[in-house]
């Protein structure tokens, strides 16, 4: 119950590289531009991509510029070369000048490329790391702002898979496209130039290799797409799988389950292992014919220009020249080709993550009331709730007064629509019938962000990250004095637990807080609740975990620090509500009776019948 109230730990680790600080004074604060540019271009995940980089684009531009002075003794070799040996084969009289004339520009371009290069990879990788850290931001954002049922309909392992995987692919294809893309248009357009200024016969044999490339990347488009996209799901389905099955180990372990769940992961990993030897032999196929093409190519053009040089149309040089050049291109164009599975796998990550960035459902404060202070009075007018895609309803026609101060009590069975109230009463959920006030205000118009301050909840199942006990004790406040801490500690009943313990409060947790037992982390999530000092108190059998001694010592504290504030209880036993000012039975989403302990006890009704089966 109430299991989403989860616990995110803060990343606060200090920076001292340069390069890092410099990624954060980059880094956008608008955000939203990630979500804008799905917006914008609903059916392009690569006109997305673009979106992406906006207003870094001059990033890119400087790039270009360093990397096309970096890149010139590529362009610059086969000429000096040709030169070199169109001197020695004509014999002219200066050969020995020309020659280290030549030898000399061609090392001060080598000595050039060290600092270009530098320049070049500091503009792209600010650029391309900058939106990789904004576009996780952007999935963390959106994660903890999405409505709780929207968030609970994708499975954590995938949002884990999205926010680590997809985002990395993005990464990997936004590198691979301006490289391999800038390479490509700067290498080809350098060698046709040179190429149409010198020969426009060899000039027009090179623009015959376009079809041949566009035929190639329209037969094998669409498989590698379509493969791309079910090894992506699978990855992701695996992903939640292996997330589920740690969280049910000592499940799996105490009921002697090993071989079934080992069985049911294996049939998860050889599917995966079809997909990706699918998709591997069709990536391999569509490097292997872009190869053998491109090579006979090559060599049609080493006979072409041979024969040109036989017939002295060219030089003889100019038959290095040109054989360089279409290597170039050659190069150039097929490694663009063998591209394609990653350009697809990265544009179906891009996809991916639009499936979250997309999710309209999302909790939308702007505009809305701020709570500066909260006394605690809440009245339900006639209020209902039916979950999305059912009929029926979960909570029917629910009206209830809460004064400032008062403990009121939910029971009944499993299902009866106690932990739909409480999500409620938190905010997750609004009434889809009827209104709920806070002070007088309607929950729709508040800022719930602002109210949430004043609210402290304890849920059954208790959330702790890996860190100290005080880590988690302290989590979300500010400025709290160690005599605050040391009073919340006797309160909760942990000072007996701490003092057993090596470390004493700052003993490590471990995940989830799996070193400790259910009690003790009980404690800590109360302990939690107090130091927050909250007008308002939420409850889900908050002692449920707890042995008769520990429940005794913690009512006690639960007692104290529910006199002066509202507070809602969701229990099963039902001793825990006998000083409640009132106590809502309920049943199939409706209430079946309320009124005080002594009051329901009295009337022998069904609250009766409730505790006498629990003696």
């Amino acid at each position: 119950m109430l299991r989403y109230c989860a616990i995110w730990r803060p990343l606060t680790r200090p920076v001292s590289d340069p390069v890092i600080l410099y990624m954060r004074l980059k880094h956008r604060e608008d955000i939203s531009i990630y979500e804008e540019s799905y917006k914008r271009h609903p059916d392009s995940a690569l006109a997305t991509l673009i979106g992406f980089y906006k207003g870094y684009y001059h990033n890119f531009v400087l790039s270009v510029i360093f990397y096309t002075i970096k890149h010139s003794p590529v362009w610059v070799l086969p000429i000096v070369t040709a030169n070199i040996i169109n001197y020695v084969t004509e014999g002219a009289s200066d050969t020995g000048r020309l020659i280290l004339l030549n030898a000399g520009i061609l090392i001060f371009l080598l000595v050039l490329n060290i600092p270009m290069n530098f320049l070049h990879m500091h503009f792209r990788a600010s650029a391309v790391r900058d939106v990789e850290a904004g576009l996780r931001s952007t999935l963390v954002n959106k994660i903890q702002t999405m409505s709780i049922l929207s968030e609970k309909d994708i499975q954590s392992g995938r949002l884990q898979s999205k926010i680590i995987r997809d985002v990395e692919a993005v990464e990997t294809l936004s590198d691979q496209i301006f490289v391999n893309f800038m390479n490509l248009i700067i290498n080809i357009g350098v060698a046709l130039v040179v190429t149409v200024s010198k020969s426009r016969v060899v000039f027009i044999f090179f623009l015959l290799m376009v079809p041949l490339a566009a035929v190639l990347v329209y037969g094998f488009k669409k498989p590698i797409k379509a493969h791309n996209a079910r090894f992506r799901k699978e990855v992701e389905a695996t992903s939640a799988r292996v997330s589920e099955m740690v969280e049910l180990v000592p499940v799996t372990r105490a009921h002697a389950l090993e071989e079934e769940e080992i069985d049911r992961m294996n049939a998860q990993v050889r599917q995966i292992a079809v997909e990706g030897y699918q998709l591997d032999m069709i990536q391999t196929n569509f490097g292997a014919v872009s190869w053998s093409c491109f090579q006979i190519f090559q060599v049609i053009c080493l006979v072409f220009t041979a024969f040109l040089a036989l017939r002295s149309v060219i030089k003889t040089g100019d038959v290095v020249l040109y054989q360089s050049y279409f290597t170039t291109i050659v190069g150039q164009v097929s490694s663009m080709l063998n591209l394609l599975p990653t350009i697809s796998k990265g544009l179906e990550s891009v996809n991916s993550i639009g499936e979250v960035l997309m999710v309209r459902d999302v909790e939308d404060n702007e505009g809305k009331t701020e709570v500066l202070e909260l006394r605690g009075e809440y009245r339900f007018d006639h209020v209902s709730y039916t979950y999305p895609n059912t009929e029926k309803q979960v909570i029917g026609d629910l009206t209830l007064d809460v004064k400032q101060g008062q403990t009121i009590a939910f029971v009944g069975e499993s299902g009866a629509g106690k932990s739909t109230i409480m999500n409620m009463l938190i905010g997750f959920i609004l009434p889809t019938e009827g209104k709920l006030y806070v002070d007088g205000l309607s929950m729709d118009e508040i800022n719930l962000r602002s109210y949430r301050r004043f609210l402290a909840v304890v849920p059954q199942t208790t959330a702790l990250f890996s860190g100290s006990i005080r880590d988690n004790i302290l989590y979300g406040t500010k400025d709290v004095t160690e005599e605050t801490l040391n009073r919340v500690i006797r309160e909760s009943g942990l000072s007996g637990v701490i003092e057993k313990l090596e470390d004493g409060i700052d003993t490590n947790v471990g995940e989830h807080g799996d070193r400790l037992s259910g009690g003790q982390k009980q404690r800590i999530s109360i302990a939690r609740a107090l130091i927050r000092d909250p007008r308002v108190i939420i409850l889900d059998e908050a002692t449920s975990a707890l042995d008769a001694i520990s429940e005794k010592e913690i009512s006690g504290a639960l007692d104290n620090m529910s006199e002066s504030r509202t507070t809602f209880i969701v229990a099963h036993k039902l001793a825990t509500v006998r000083k409640a000012d009132q106590i809502i039975v309920m049943q199939d989403g409706g209430v079946v009776e309320r009124g005080t302990f002594e009051e329901l006890m009295n009337r022998r009704g069904y609250f009766y019948r409730m505790e006498e089966n629990m003696k």
